[in-house]
């Protein structure tokens, strides 16, 4: 037998008088003259025909007397989730399979005879004793192979509530939230002291009313739900939807912090993320954020963070062949460069043979090796090379693949892009807050750009360990280019050593998805949030997320702001919500960003005369 008790029971302080006779009852223990049954025990105990009260207490029992014919896994989770203090217990009784055997034996007998005399007779066979006849012949097979175990199962409910009105009103919620999953409720009329008692954690069924279930559907009543997702640290996401509790959560107390948030344009996900990022500011966490639309450039003017345009007019430059410089990490710093270069290089250039690629490591080694970098980590702190000391070795290889390899990379040493990778880095990563803007680039740069500030950011991150959130938003540019997406995807598994949270940020989910490297950056993340998701994406999306139909409605009807939030094996429908300040600072609907920053206008006032006012 099994036994499931859950209860949060109601405590109440003592009054002074209740604290006087407590006292006086401590002193006759100390004497001896009490036992502890005397002292823990109730002063009286009412049991009336449909309720029990105990001290201030009013208790009734209710029991599952109906079930439906079908059901799926999780079914009673309404029941868990209640928003009011339940004791539910369920008492699980094995059979042997020989004797339910003989049983159902005797049972589809009688019913094949039952049906057979309908049919001599003319008459219409009972619906309800033909869907039996199935059932039972069906159980019956599985239960001779072994497949299936045949249990009796018993459910019962007890309701606490201050007051006799708060009893009923809550029982009449109970009834109709069972009603809703085709669970006919009784209550344990004059037998509310046994029902009591069923549901006290003693492991004693009083009531002894079960039900037969096969292994099946005897699983799909364990009530594996989550109706919270509050920890005792961490950030306030928003509102668990279920029973209005608050989500609460630190993301770096899982196994990794990185996040995905998929949503369709509008859904939200830039307010999300502004949020969470304004509330780990608060807790000394650094941010580093690659922003293709300027959406966080007010918010870091805000918060006196340091916005930096990646462009050709702007004066940042970054080198790609920059190195982390940490002699002491034992890693071979040079290697793990040289395999990242070849990555962009190949963004940059195209697909390549693999006899451009064998040249191409070769000028990338020779062109270090000029600057006196070498595979020993002592050399590894001098001055990196730049792009164009590659062109030159590319040119002096004096091959017609080298000169074609020099051709494709010509424009950024003296073509149209010149200026944007070809000098040594002048930006160092020293604000709490740093954001990496890249809108002023065209489509065709911008993964490009986005795969060198990765780069950048990530030899930064590896040269200072302290807690970060890396965040990544439009990735799906990245997932356009399989050495990109894999780029990407070495950070989300590599995050976690370096004490950093990678959120990746997408509204284009089937471009994202339909590559394996992005469902693998998924599956690299303890966190996920999906908001409202378009009809085109929804059945990839609950393909990737295992989502149910409710959920796949909820993504569907969801407003701006409402989603899934998946953390670690549980999850919730969440709310976002933020602070009036905070939504002054995140907000990104232009129509408030006009207003704010809109002049104040003079507004004349004018006499109404009494006669013309009016409620």
């Amino acid at each position: 037998m099994v036994k499931f008790a859950l209860r949060l029971p109601f405590f109440k302080k003592p009054d002074s008088s209740q604290a006087d006779a407590l006292n006086t009852q401590a002193k006759v223990f100390a004497r001896g003259m009490l036992s502890v049954k005397d002292i823990v025990a109730p002063s009286a105990v009412e049991v009336d025909f449909d309720f029990i009260k105990i001290g201030e207490l009013y208790f009734r029992s209710m029991f599952a007397a109906g079930y439906p014919r079908f059901v799926t896994a999780n079914w009673l989770s309404p029941l868990i989730s209640f928003d009011h203090s339940l004791d539910v217990s369920m008492f699980i009784y094995p059979q042997e399979s020989k004797d339910i055997l003989d049983n159902l034996k005797r049972k589809v007998g009688e019913m094949e005879a039952t049906i057979q005399s309908d049919i001599k007779r003319g008459r219409v066979i009972e619906p309800s004793v033909q869907v039996a006849l199935e059932d039972a012949l069906e159980l019956q097979q599985q239960l001779a192979k072994g497949a299936e175990r045949f249990f009796q199962f018993g459910l019962y409910i007890t309701i606490p509530a201050q007051s006799l009105d708060e009893l009923n009103h809550v029982s009449k919620q109970v009834e109709s939230t069972l009603a809703a999953l085709l669970i006919l409720t009784k209550k344990a009329t004059l037998q509310m002291e046994e029902g009591f008692k069923s549901t006290l954690p003693i492991g004693q069924d009083r009531l002894l009313i079960t039900r037969n279930m096969d292994t099946t559907s005897l699983g799909t009543t364990f009530p594996f739900t989550t109706s919270e997702l509050t920890a005792n640290e961490g950030i306030l996401y928003g509102i668990n939807e279920h029973n209005e509790s608050l989500v609460i959560f630190d993301r770096f107390t899982l196994e990794n912090a990185n996040c995905v948030v998929f949503g369709k344009s509008g859904g939200g996900k830039s307010y999300l993320v502004k949020l969470e990022v304004l509330r780990h500011l608060m807790f000394s966490t650094e941010v580093i954020i690659i922003d293709p639309e300027n959406e966080y450039e007010e918010m870091c003017k805000a918060v006196g963070g340091e916005f930096i345009k990646f462009s050709f007019n702007s004066n940042t430059k970054i080198n790609p062949f920059d190195l982390s410089q940490l002699t002491e990490s034992g890693e071979n710093e040079l290697g793990l460069k040289i395999i990242s270069l070849h990555a962009l290089f190949k963004v940059i250039m195209g697909q390549l043979t693999p006899q451009e690629e064998a040249i191409l490591d070769r000028a990338l080694i020779l062109t270090y090796k000029q600057k006196g970098v070498t595979q020993d980590p002592q050399t590894q702190t001098k001055e990196p090379p730049l792009m164009e000391d590659l062109y030159k070795v590319l040119i002096g290889m004096e091959d017609n693949i080298s000169r074609g390899l020099a051709d494709r990379i010509e424009k950024f040493i003296k073509g149209s892009m010149v200026g944007i990778v070809n000098e040594q880095s002048n930006i160092n990563i020293k604000n709490q807050f740093t954001v990496f803007s890249i809108r002023d680039l065209a489509d065709e740069l911008r993964p490009i750009a986005m795969h060198i500030l990765l780069d950048f950011i990530w030899t930064k991150i590896r040269r200072d360990i302290k807690r970060r959130l890396l965040i990544v938003d439009e990735a799906w540019y990245l997932m356009k280019y399989p050495d990109s997406a894999n780029f990407l995807n070495s950070i989300a598994k590599r995050a976690r050593k370096y004490y950093v949270g990678l959120t990746t940020i997408t509204q284009d989910v089937e471009d994202f998805l339909a590559v394996e490297i992005g469902k693998a950056i998924v599956q690299n993340s303890s966190i996920q949030i999906l908001l409202k998701q378009s009809a085109a994406a929804i059945d990839k999306v609950a393909e990737v997320f295992y989502l149910s139909e409710g959920e796949k409605h909820l993504l569907l009807s969801a407003d701006i702001g409402e989603g899934l939030f998946f953390a670690g094996p549980a999850h919730v429908a969440v709310r976002i919500i933020a602070s009036p300040e905070e939504h002054q600072i995140i907000t990104t609907k232009p129509q408030e960003i006009m207003e704010r920053k809109a002049p104040p206008q003079s507004i004349e006032l004018k006499t109404i005369p009494a006669a013309s006012t009016h409620a």
